[in-house]
């Protein structure tokens, strides 16, 4: 939950791993703190939310193709930029 934490505060921790929260939403102290507590608890409810699981794909064998393909022809044009060796008589 701490790393999660982490990721989610961002800038707002510190590197002693203290958080930090600015609150100047409204005009009195009482309810600038109040509105710190609650973006506070809020942040602590997603951090111990479980991570969504990331399932693996594959890239298409069409995708795979197109890479091919692109990368061919990228070389050709490297190929054709290339200057050309010119036999000299002597």
């Amino acid at each position: 939950m701490r790393a999660r934490l982490r990721l989610i505060a961002g800038r707002r921790m510190n590197a002693e791993g203290q958080l930090v929260m600015a609150a100047r939403r409204f005009r009195t102290q009482e309810r600038n703190r109040q509105d710190a507590y609650d973006r506070l608890i809020d942040m602590l409810r997603r951090a111990a939310e479980p991570g969504k699981h990331r399932v693996r794909t594959r890239p298409t064998a069409a995708s795979r193709e197109r890479r091919r393909e692109a990368k061919l022809a990228r070389g050709r044009t490297k190929r054709l930029r290339q200057s050309v060796a010119r036999s000299v008589d002597t």
